[in-house]
């Protein structure tokens, strides 16, 4: 008992000595385990990794915006417009078309060539480009500011489609169908919803001197200067959409992307590179996505032509061979031009085949009348006063108040002649009209992959 002791008070005095302790008696001096420290949460990293990250705007993505009605044409204006096509990132929705847009005209420039042409016809308005920023994004949520570079490019927007395959006309069928064209757009004027306003700014053109306003449905094409992170709601969570169906064929697919340079038919040649930048996933006809957005399309102008004198307008052809995706692999495809959205006052046209060019606007009816009415004044018989006034009444208010003012039938006659000289100009001498496409025009290409059966991705 007494060496059991011995031990007991040996091995204990070791213990302390080493800081060990041995089990000796295990009810008693058994090692008690550490309290366990308390492991770090999961739980919020389990919600940050369910929720989906911010959809973010990056640097350099380009939109278009539209406004809905007249502006004045000052500096400080504040401008609201409109997205006129959707952005998407990640194939999902993040700003919907329509949504709206606040902007400031920061800026007036001179368009000296509108006040040139507006001088040699009676109109002394000192015309002027606005510059313009839009600085917020208005969402539900309220609106969120962004950075932008300032446009100057802003006209209204003509949207060209291209119409189905026509059988082949003669030049005589050809030239009849313009003209019929021609005569209803003439018609239109009046028939068409907005007519008190068109009306009013025709009036405002016979003027020597008018306000200046920005005409509704203005149009700007401008890119963010930094990325945008938008609110998560804006993400719309839905079936992609399935393929468009174009004419009876279930299997085109339509492409809209934006050019990545100016493309214009006065520098362009034949056989220079076309890039495009894809804007809006394209799904197939079983919804499976096939192009995403930020993928780029290759191609290249294969006619081109560029305006020359006696008012030969210019023309332009660009077709695509590849698509390139964001994984840098490229497939082959055959797309061509189905759609654009081009400045109105190009007044430009697309054929079934792709092809670009100004529609026509010569016309013998305006030189002859105001010949006419020109040569009306320098008849002895009638009423002077009446005369005159006719007579001038092709150099605006100006030519009628100086040849009715001043009496003289020849200085009525001699300011009609002028008119019905810049008539002539316009329709037949001046040199014809390019096609131009600026950087970030939206066009619409369409292909069928029964030609590229290879655009979707491997694997897929």
């Amino acid at each position: 008992m007494q060496a059991r002791l011995s031990r007991i008070i040996a091995i204990a005095l070791l213990s302390a000595a080493t800081g060990t302790f041995f089990p000796i008696a295990a009810q008693q001096l058994q090692q008690r385990p550490a309290a366990p420290q308390a492991a770090p949460s999961l739980a919020p990293v389990l919600v940050q990794s369910g929720v989906p990250a911010q959809p973010v705007l990056p640097s350099g993505t380009s939109l278009q915006v539209e406004i809905t009605r007249h502006y004045p044409m000052k500096a400080g204006e504040t401008l609201e417009g409109r997205l006129m096509h959707p952005i998407y990132v990640d194939g999902k929705l993040a700003v919907p078309q329509n949504t709206l847009l606040h902007g400031t005209v920061v800026a007036l420039q001179p368009d000296r060539k509108m006040r040139w042409e507006g001088r040699v016809r009676g109109d002394f308005t000192p015309f002027h480009t606005a510059q313009v920023r839009f600085n917020e994004l208005e969402f539900a949520s309220g609106a969120m500011p962004i950075a932008a570079a300032a446009a100057a490019n802003g006209a209204p927007v003509l949207h060209l489609t291209a119409p189905g395959v026509k059988p082949r006309q003669s030049l005589f069928a050809r030239e009849w169908a313009q003209a019929k064209s021609r005569v209803r757009d003439q018609l239109a004027f009046f028939t068409a919803p907005g007519f008190g306003d068109r009306a009013r700014q025709l009036l405002y053109h016979q003027l020597p001197y008018h306000s200046e306003q920005i005409p509704a449905h203005t149009a700007w094409s401008f890119e963010l200067t930094e990325p945008v992170t938008l609110p998560q709601s804006q993400v719309a969570v839905s079936d992609p959409p399935p393929a468009i169906v174009n004419g009876s064929n279930p299997e085109t697919w339509s492409v809209h992307a934006i050019l990545e340079h100016d493309l214009s038919s006065s520098t362009a040649k034949s056989g220079d590179p076309v890039q495009a930048l894809v804007v809006e996933p394209v799904y197939d006809k079983d919804r499976k996505l096939v192009v995403p957005e930020g993928a780029t399309l290759i191609g290249k102008v294969s006619a081109a032509k560029a305006a020359r004198s006696l008012g030969r307008n210019g023309k332009l052809r660009f077709t695509f061979q590849q698509v390139q995706f964001p994984e840098g692999f490229q497939r082959a495809v055959q797309g061509s031009l189905a759609g654009a959205a081009t400045e109105k006052a190009q007044d430009l046209s697309l054929d079934a085949e792709g092809t670009i060019t100004p529609r026509s606007q010569a016309s013998a009816i305006a030189p002859l009348l105001l010949t006419m009415l020109a040569g009306h004044a320098l008849d002895s018989d009638g009423n002077m006063t009446l005369q005159t006034g006719v007579a001038s009444n092709g150099f605006g208010f100006v030519g009628r108040i100086v040849g009715t003012v001043a009496g003289s039938r020849n200085l009525a006659a001699g300011i009609g002649f002028y008119a019905a000289g810049l008539s002539v100009y316009d329709n037949f001498l001046h040199s014809g009209r390019d096609v131009v496409f600026p950087k970030d025009t939206r066009i619409e290409i369409d292909t069928t992959p029964l030609r590229a059966p290879v655009l979707k991705p491997e694997g897929q």
